[in-house]
């Protein structure tokens, strides 16, 4: 079947067929399960790892996951794992020395490649994958690391049929239909009669994997099923974030009361930084062992949210406040970034309002701006 070609359905058995398919060419499939009481991503190789019958509440500062009345595998949106976490790990080995005999010995990090097929991606992370090639893969710089995980990395996605209270996709033009990015697109279709998947190609690899898969053609029933279930997460969609102009309007209002307002409410956790899909910054740490024989430097996840994020040679750092903290995270997310790499870094996945302790609400932050700006409305618009 050629990329772009007509959609296929697969059932459960069809499914586990995939997860077969892609073991078989040495990839280890990550895809959501339940841990923890949460839906978070680890290394899967049967069907029944995936969340059957689970779907989550979520809400500012709020989470929790709850039964369904269906067997749906895919029947929630997103929890507080992204792919970020394999692509670009919390903590990672840069080198190491190892002091013998013979005296000291660096070893360098081996980038070795990797085969990674990620089961389950949403439309709104598939865009924060891309947004994350922009930053390590682009033209200008390179991250082997991230290179080496990303390279052959096969992307299964899946539509959303619901939304949450906290998603915006819509607003930010990521979801919740995959458009982009994928090899394999997966709707599921569950109701009393039935639990299939709608299968669409993204690419010459994705077909190649289906053609190893049990398939049968669509009906007008399957097509139409398939874009009632988007259709319903458009309709079920919890928030949204006017970008008209959102760029200049942040960037005219670095002095807003609203700000403030933010930094008497915000705990400086970095939460929001730790649970986005397309946050990349991070601090370097030297550790040695007990015996001082081994010793290590490693890249680690940061956050401007710290203190010592922005602290430089003489004591000094350029942004003390939890203010000016919150403030340099939302305008780099929802303006500069675009200067720096054309694109929002924001694709709408409301994780940062789940999981913020009290709550923030970064469209509702940008919505209070809008709407008593410190400047001319002509000018900002």
């Amino acid at each position: 079947m050629a990329s772009g070609g007509m959609p296929v359905v697969i059932d459960r058995d069809g499914l586990q067929a995939l997860i077969n398919a892609l073991v078989r060419r040495a990839y280890q499939v990550m895809g959501p399960t339940v841990r923890d009481g949460a839906i978070v991503y680890d290394e899967i190789d049967d069907v029944g790892a995936l969340p059957r019958g689970w779907t989550e509440h979520q809400q500012p500062g709020g989470y929790r996951l709850e039964r369904r009345d269906d067997e749906a595998l895919f029947g929630f949106t997103v929890g507080p794992h992204s792919w970020k976490r394999i692509l670009h790990p919390p903590v990672e080995t840069l080198w190491a020395t190892h002091r013998g005999d013979d005296g000291m010995t660096v070893i360098p990090r081996e980038d070795r490649p990797y085969k990674y097929a990620f089961l389950g991606v949403r439309s709104c992370d598939l865009h924060a994958i891309a947004i994350q090639d922009r930053i390590f893969r682009g033209a200008h710089a390179l991250y082997t690391a991230y290179e080496a995980r990303r390279r052959d990395a096969f992307l299964v996605a899946i539509n959303c049929g619901e939304a949450r209270a906290t998603c915006f996709c819509t607003s930010m033009k990521t979801g919740p239909r995959a458009d982009a990015g994928y090899d394999l697109c997966l709707t599921e279709l569950v109701d009393p009669m039935r639990h299939d998947f709608l299968v669409e190609v993204g690419s010459g690899i994705g077909a190649d994997v289906l053609h190893e898969i049990p398939t049968r053609p669509t009906s007008d029933g399957d097509l139409a099923a398939a874009k009632a279930a988007v259709q319903n997460a458009v309709e079920e969609m919890g928030r949204a974030l006017k970008t008209e102009g959102l760029k200049e309007l942040l960037q005219l209002n670095l002095e807003h009361a609203r700000w403030d307002d933010i930094a008497g409410r915000c705990l400086a956790c970095g939460n929001c930084t730790m649970v986005c899909p397309t946050c990349f910054c991070t601090t370097v740490e030297d550790h040695t062992d007990l015996t001082g024989e081994r010793a290590e430097r490693r890249s680690r996840w940061d956050s401007c949210f710290t203190l010592d994020y922005s602290f430089m040679q003489g004591g000094h750092g350029v942004r003390h406040s939890t203010r000016s903290r919150y403030r340099q995270w939302m305008t780099h997310k929802l303006a500069n970034w675009i200067d720096q790499f054309g694109t929002f870094g924001c694709v709408g996945c409301g994780r940062c309002i789940t999981w913020c302790p009290v709550g923030i609400d970064i469209t509702e932050e940008a919505a209070a701006i809008r709407a008593a700006p410190h400047v001319a409305k002509g000018e900002a618009a």
